[in-house]
């Protein structure tokens, strides 16, 4: 399965990635961020049924009803653990990347997968809702790990001027989990009360793909090269992953970033904190992952269900429409695959906020008027597709690529920790405050996530460089300036360093 030699000039950029790596991404993808968004949207459609399960098992426990208040905090938890667990598997991602392996780390998630499954498919026949919930937290730690491991794992198997559209893979899998959690949740499938048990239950097969597959892949040849040491494996891998005749270029590229680390160690998250050669990286991935959480996604799907009812949808079909919102998601994260390493990461992230910005306009008055006249509810209709379009091509997809390009590896694994923590935060803030917002502001709170959308693109357009086909290396180089300003002896030694490492 090795790759055919590479062709030389703009031929190189076009060329597609061997079936190693084509396989291998599918292989990460299924049991990583596949988990996160399949988990996301399969809680959904069995909300009723839980709710009355909630009820006769209070009943037949406590010989008493279920009182309603206590009802909605049940629910609460169960909907809310998946964050709190995401947010402990970030937490430990990277550490598990590091100590593990990529590789390994991700085969060892599997079985917390596992464990989650078999908890959330007992806990009808039990009688024991407690099962659900230590099951919905444990699925939330695999997602959380799953989430910051494999664009690790991605973004370092990749050649230069592929990295972008193999760490894509996140994304598509991402939104292809949401997808067929909703194709799943149908009530021709696994929708019907009786079997929402093996709705839930149903992670585990993507995990027992991943054990499956994923072991006849190599591990990160970067990982085992500058954190292990062990030069004869990195070589195999990317013979594996790029042929024989084409692997020295890529085993260049990271003997030249293990010269430039020197034996360092990796950093740890806090460490981060302190260092002044990655503040602006690390500005950039808190700035950029909170602003993908709070850019109004989560409010579009919200009010997607009332938009539908007022373009005259049947309650019965609003499910079959919003399968269109999934698909929307999922062929957007493929068009951002193929675009991203022609058109660049700095234009799609830019031009996706600065699109929902202007989407987020056009939502609050044809919300404003949605009554008014027949055909202003198909406006909005087409503008909650648009600004989903406009998510996937943006911030949606490049937000996890460029956590990866923007740190050389000794602190790659820590960001991704940094990056996932405070996305878990993010995602675990917007939906406790999301309700009230859309309670006071109504139509309005789009004017509060223009304002969101619209301040990170400034940020991106004033800090981010374009990262396209650059090494990591490069990638440091294009910081460095607003890291140390016109600090001259950190400067001089910055560029010794270059110098010294044959940049």
């Amino acid at each position: 399965m090795e790759s055919q030699p590479l062709l030389r000039g703009s031929s190189a950029r076009s060329k597609l990635p061997s079936w190693t790596l084509f396989l291998a991404v599918c292989a990460v993808g299924i049991g990583g961020t596949f988990q996160y968004g399949y988990n996301v949207s399969i809680i959904n459609a069995p909300t009723q049924h839980i709710h009355r399960f909630l009820n006769e098992t209070w009943t037949n426990r406590y010989h008493k009803a279920l009182n309603p208040d206590l009802l909605t905090f049940l629910w609460s938890v169960i909907a809310s653990v998946f964050s709190l667990g995401g947010m402990c598997g970030a937490l430990v991602g990277g550490s598990m990347a590091i100590r593990l392996g990529r590789k390994g780390a991700l085969l060892m998630n599997n079985i917390i997968a596992m464990l989650a499954s078999i908890l959330m498919g007992i806990s009808f026949p039990t009688g024991l809702f407690e099962l659900l919930i230590a099951g919905r937290f444990l699925i939330g730690i695999n997602s959380g790990v799953g989430i910051c491991v494999q664009p690790l794992y991605l973004g370092e198997v990749a050649p230069k001027h592929l990295r972008g559209g193999m760490a894509m893979g996140s994304s598509i899998f991402l939104t292809g989990g949401i997808l067929m959690g909703q194709i799943i949740g149908l009530r021709e499938l696994l929708g019907e009360e009786m079997y929402w048990p093996l709705l839930l239950s149903s992670s585990c097969l993507p995990a027992f793909a991943q054990l499956l597959f994923l072991p006849w892949f190599p591990e990160s040849p970067r990982y085992l090269l500058i954190d292990r040491g062990d030069e004869l494996s990195c070589v195999k891998a990317l013979k594996r992953f790029h042929g024989s005749s084409e692997y020295e270029r890529e085993m260049e590229d990271i003997q030249r970033e293990s010269f430039a680390l020197d034996g360092e160690k990796a950093k740890k998250p806090w460490q981060l904190f302190t260092d002044r050669a990655v503040r602006w990286q690390l500005i950039t991935v808190i700035v950029m992952t909170m602003g993908q959480q709070l850019s109004g996604i989560n409010a579009i799907y919200f009010y997607a269900t009332y938009v539908f009812e007022q373009a005259g949808i049947s309650a019965e079909q609003i499910p079959y429409v919003t399968l269109g919102t999934g698909a929307c998601e999922c062929l957007t994260a493929l068009t951002c695959g193929l675009l991203i390493d022609y058109v660049g990461r700095r234009y799609l992230i830019i031009g996706g906020y600065l699109l929902m910005t202007f989407w987020s306009i056009v939502l609050t008055f044809s919300l404003t008027y949605q009554e008014l006249y027949p055909w202003v509810p198909y406006v909005s209709m087409t503008s909650i597709f648009a600004f989903i379009l406009s998510f996937g091509l943006g911030p949606g997809g490049i937000t996890n690529t460029l956590i990866a390009e923007l740190f050389i590896q000794s602190s790659r694994a820590a960001a991704y920790m940094i990056g996932g923590t405070i996305s878990w935060i993010s995602f675990f803030t917007i939906g406790m405050l999301f309700p009230f917002i859309v309670n006071r502001l109504k139509q309005y709170c789009f004017l509060v996530f223009l304002l969101e959308c619209s301040s990170v693109a400034a940020f991106l357009f004033f800090v981010i460089p374009e990262t396209k086909n650059k090494s990591f290396l490069a990638i440091e180089k294009e910081f460095h300036k607003l890291n140390f300003g016109r600090n001259k002896k950190e400067t001089e030694l910055y560029e010794r360093r270059q110098l010294h490492d044959g940049f």
